[in-house]
């Protein structure tokens, strides 16, 4: 495994959520999903609900997740890009999530499991410095 790969599952193990993103009927989507990291894969846990599982099997997905809503000074953001798997993920594999949501959308929580192989991995940081997200400089003219 590279440098940037191993920078990169450390990053992810540091946020628990990220967002899976592929095409649908031709059409794109980005769909939320929680993560854990295990024997150099990527796995993902989803809400079966919504079928968006069924377009990422056996497709070519992006998984990224970052810590843009964090209070941190040095912002990140991976990105794992490979083919997904639909698994049935085994019970340690299952206690590594940990407790999900009770509902999505208003519906039962229904996981569904992937594992996600990365081919290629990303990961971009910015320094923000003295910016902080809601600091606006005040207009007098509005």
């Amino acid at each position: 495994m590279s440098t940037e790969e191993i920078r990169a599952i450390d990053l992810l193990t540091r946020v628990p959520y990220g967002r899976v993103a592929t095409s649908m009927r031709a059409m794109p989507f980005v769909a939320p999903a929680r993560h854990v990291v295990s024997g150099g894969a990527v796995l993902l846990q989803m809400h079966a609900g919504h079928g968006y599982h069924q377009a990422c099997g056996g497709g070519v997905v992006a998984y990224g997740a970052d810590n843009y809503g964090s209070d941190a000074e040095d912002i990140w953001s991976v990105q794992f890009t490979g083919t997904a798997e639909l698994i049935e993920p085994t019970p340690s594999e299952i206690e590594m999530f940990g407790a999900g949501p009770h509902h999505v959308d208003g519906e039962p929580f229904d996981p569904v499991y992937m594992r996600l192989t990365p081919q290629f991995v990303t990961v971009h940081t910015l320094d923000r410095g003295d910016e902080r997200p809601g600091q606006h400089v005040a207009c007098s003219n509005i």
